[in-house]
């Protein structure tokens, strides 16, 4: 009997198109989970990686963002993160991350600095686990991957983004502390910009700051959450003065990547302001920024980059709780068929909407 074949789009090096291969399907071993992609998204990160601007390994099936239906699984007790039972069928998305629970960064709560880090969509392909990208008709987790039921409420386009973009913002808010009652400044209203404003509203910001150079983008902001928006080419320093009685920001979240972005943030909070950086995910010249002003103005400096199980199983609660009050769905600007991978992104590239989706069995769009 033949074995069953997925088509997967694969990644061999920048300014390449993507090429459409069938490889094996593999019965999930002890522990491990097969699953049917529904959906996919397209992330800034793998427009980076596609046009060059950052390293990835070659040949890849790239795509980290996705939403699935558990195919077969394994030997051993189909649970997810919380220890819960799963069931064949069940729609799923994970952590995009995996990692050992058991090495130095693992023991310090670092899960995303594991010594033995395996990442969804950042592999290269050559192994028994070819299938651990996005695009792709099926996917396979090894055991002890962090899964996630999806709830009921949150549609397939909302819910493949969950594993990178809002389990992000998710941790980057983690990181933040408390935010109920501050001023909370948005750097970048991008996919991430834009949950961020949604989330710190929804975890109680009295003002949310949405700072966009795109005027589309900065507009969208007002749909989730920001009450002030405000261009970087403008002054930005006197626009906040006025609006926090010349004291600053509480919290600053950056996704915006640039330098400039870090460089012109530190003015803009008060003093024991917290700076909290997720967008430098791309090589750029170093940020130059003065010591003194951290250490006299008694700042806080965090970065932030993949993030805990813990911040998929928030960024999935607060997407179905908030699923009526915020357009989810709209950040999704195209849908495309996974043979017409090649035009999804260059349409991502060119248009540089929030998200792209990019459906494995066309008959799943809705």
């Amino acid at each position: 009997m033949d074995r069953m074949q997925s088509k997967a789009a694969v990644f061999d090096s920048p300014g390449l198109p993507l090429r459409m291969v069938d490889f094996p399907v593999p019965d999930p071993g002890p522990g491990e989970v097969l699953v049917r992609i529904r959906c996919a998204t397209i992330c800034g990160s793998d427009l980076h990686t596609i046009f060059g601007r950052r390293h990835s390994p070659t040949p890849s099936i790239l795509g980290h963002e996705m939403v699935g239906d558990i195919a077969a699984s394994g030997a051993g007790r189909l649970r997810d993160f919380f220890g819960r039972p799963l069931a064949i069928g069940d729609r799923v998305t994970w952590s995009m991350v995996w990692s050992c629970g058991d090495c130095y960064y693992c023991d310090y709560g670092l899960p995303s600095k594991c010594e033995h880090l395996f990442k969804f969509g950042h592999e290269r392909i050559g192994g028994r686990r070819d299938l651990t990208g996005a695009y792709a008709e099926y996917c396979i987790l090894p055991a002890g991957t962090a899964i996630f039921p999806v709830p009921a409420n949150v549609p397939d386009l909302v819910a493949a983004p969950s594993n990178c973009a809002t389990a992000t913002v998710s941790a980057v808010l983690r990181n933040a502390g408390s935010v109920a009652g501050a001023t909370v400044l948005v750097m970048g209203t991008g996919m991430l910009g834009l949950t961020a404003c949604a989330m710190a509203r929804a975890e109680g910001a009295a003002e949310v700051i949405a700072v966009e150079r795109a005027p589309r983008r900065r507009e969208l902001a007002w749909k989730f959450g920001a009450t002030v928006l405000l261009d970087p080419e403008d002054s930005l320093l006197e626009s906040i003065r006025a609006a926090t009685g010349g004291h600053g920001v509480d919290c600053i979240l950056e996704f915006a990547g640039t330098p400039e972005a870090g460089e012109s943030a530190l003015p803009l909070l008060r003093a024991g302001g917290h700076l909290v950086m997720a967008g430098a995910v791309f090589p750029a010249r170093p940020m130059s920024v003065p010591a003194e002003d951290i250490v006299r103005r008694l700042l806080r400096v965090t970065g932030v980059y993949n993030y805990r199980p813990e911040d998929l199983g928030h960024a999935l609660r607060f997407l179905s709780e908030q699923m009526t009050t915020y357009p989810f769905e709209d950040l999704i600007a195209a849908r495309y068929p996974l043979s017409e991978i090649n035009t999804a992104i260059g349409f991502s590239e060119s248009e540089k909407p929030p998200r792209t989706a990019v459906f494995p069995d066309w008959n799943l769009c809705k």
